[in-house]
């Protein structure tokens, strides 16, 4: 089993008065993509940024292979970061993009070796037929390719990816995710991939971390942010569209909406707490077989299915349809929740209370 390559305890940065990172602990193992999820503003270019070394931490440790590199420079923790912007010197060829970094001071490379390199690197993202072609003249995801083999061609032990799809168009973005994955898989190199994204997330990491405000809220397997989020703040930030979350009372054998409609049954393991937050995927709400009336408001067709707003128990959900389901606005439907898919958190707990699925 591969061990752990890069590890951070306790790690704290502060720009003035804002916490940028807040007593951050994580580890990446040798052989795996780790995607650290979250909205703007949550911290993740600060960690990468300390992660590289360009930023300082103001408290704990960076360790990369067991050893402590937090005093460190960056060009002694053979990292290497990739950003959304390319970065590329655009009156440059795309070799001379690849060669740059390949001549930095103590490499002392010969010009063999980098021409072979820089081969290798272009073949591997496909760019060897623009190796001559000036920066400036590529589109956006050839420029984005470049920016990758320029990180790449180094061999670092390393890879650190700042959001480096975000400027691309939604289908280019979904070519270059699955390349990105078959591409880090190749070269057996772990990976530390930001990104507020959630496509990205669920479909690229091995494991995802969940930022917010500097903090982490959650760190798990992708299948298990998804179905067991620690916090609806967690669970908002995966799924289209959004979880569904419901204010609820116990009343009896039920749980009630806040106008009073039953809309699950209590289960024989249900926490104390008398009000609650009950949380449910659109993907396990039923439109049929419930015992009270929604009205649908709105009908996407989203080609494989249908995404449904309907007004119901006093407030508005999303149900996922099959495609083949005729339904209208205007639809006078019966809401079931699937007790399976729902979860449930104390409506006034702590951040990082555990669900109850």
């Amino acid at each position: 089993m591969a061990g752990t390559l890069l590890k951070l305890e306790n790690v704290g940065k502060r720009f003035g008065a804002v916490a940028a990172l807040r007593d951050v602990s994580l580890e990446v193992m040798a052989d795996e993509l780790l995607v650290v999820l979250g909205p703007t503003g949550a911290g993740k270019t600060t960690l990468l940024r300390t992660i590289a070394g360009l930023e300082a931490p103001d408290n704990g440790r960076v360790l990369m292979a067991g050893a402590d590199v937090t005093d460190r420079s960056p060009a002694d923790r053979d990292v290497a970061l990739v950003f959304q912007d390319f970065s590329l010197y655009p009156n440059w060829t795309v070799r001379r993009n690849l060669e740059f970094p390949l001549k930095a001071p103590g490499r002392n490379m010969t010009a063999g070796q980098i021409a072979e390199r820089v081969e290798w690197a272009a073949e591997l993202l496909k760019i060897t037929p623009l190796l001559d072609r000036r920066s400036q003249r590529l589109s956006g995801g050839e420029m984005q390719r470049v920016a990758i083999g320029r990180a790449i061609v180094r061999r670092p032990r390393l890879f650190l990816m700042d959001e480096p799809l975000t400027n691309l168009d939604a289908k280019l973005r979904e070519v270059l995710r699955v390349e990105l994955v078959c591409l880090r898989r190749e070269l057996q190199t772990p990976m530390v991939y930001v990104t507020h994204d959630q496509v990205e997330a669920l479909s690229m990491g091995d494991r995802i971390i969940v930022l917010s405000e500097g903090a982490i809220l959650q760190t798990g397997r992708p299948e298990d942010i998804y179905r067991r989020p620690s916090a609806p703040v967690v669970a908002r930030q995966l799924g289209q569209p959004g979880i569904n979350l419901i204010n609820v009372s116990r009343s009896g054998r039920f749980w009630v909406s806040e106008i009073g409609v039953p809309v699950a049954p209590l289960r024989s393991d249900e926490a104390e707490s008398e009000h609650m937050i009950l949380g449910v995927r659109p993907e396990d709400i039923a439109a049929t077989g419930g015992t009270h009336t929604g009205t649908v408001r709105m009908v996407e067709n989203t080609g494989p299915a249908k995404i449904l707003l309907v007004e119901w128990a006093g407030c508005e959900i999303h149900i996922i349809v099959p495609a083949t389901d005729q339904v209208s606005p205007g639809d006078v439907i019966h809401p079931r929740i699937d007790p399976d898919g729902m979860l449930l958190w104390p409506k006034d707990g702590p951040l990082l209370d555990s669900p109850k699925a």
